[in-house]
C-alpha cells in the first residue's frame, strides 16, 4: 500500500495535475504526471469513473493499478505528482500488461518532464 506521503488527497492537487501535466495515454491508462515545485516524495493518484463498472469492479482496478505503482515507486523521481486514469476496458486486462504499461508512462513522462519547463 503506498504510505499517505505517496498520496495525492487533495482535489485541487488532482485538478492541477491533470490540467497542467504531461499526458501519457496508453490502451487502457492515461497518466497525467507533473513535476511538484516543493520536492516532496513521489505522489500518486488514481481515478476510476463508473464507466469502467460497478463499485466491486471500480475498487479492484483501483487496487490493482496501485499494487503496480507501488512496485514502480522507487523509480520515480522525488518531486512528481502522477495521476493515473483507468480507460473502459482496464478492468479485464491481464496484471503484466497493466504494469508493463503504467512503467511505460512512468518512463516516457519523465522524459516528458525533463523537455517541458514547469
Amino acid at each position: 500500500m503506498l504510505a499517505k506521503s505517496n498520496r495525492i488527497t487533495s482535489g485541487n492537487d488532482y485538478k492541477a495535475v491533470v490540467r497542467r501535466g504531461y499526458r501519457v495515454v496508453g490502451p487502457h491508462t492515461v497518466a497525467y504526471l507533473r513535476k511538484n515545485p516543493d520536492g516532496n516524495p513521489a505522489r500518486f493518484g488514481f481515478i476510476v469513473a463508473k464507466n469502467i463498472g460497478g463499485a466491486v469492479v471500480r475498487n479492484v482496478v483501483r487496487r490493482r493499478m496501485k499494487a503496480a505503482s507501488f512496485q514502480l515507486l522507487p523509480f520515480v523521481p522525488p518531486g512528481t505528482d502522477i495521476v493515473i486514469r483507468a480507460l473502459p476496458g482496464s478492468e479485464g486486462v491481464p496484471w503484466a500488461t497493466l504494469h508493463s504499461e503504467i512503467s511505460d508512462a512512468l518512463n516516457a513522462g519523465s522524459i516528458g518532464l525533463s523537455r517541458k519547463k514547469s
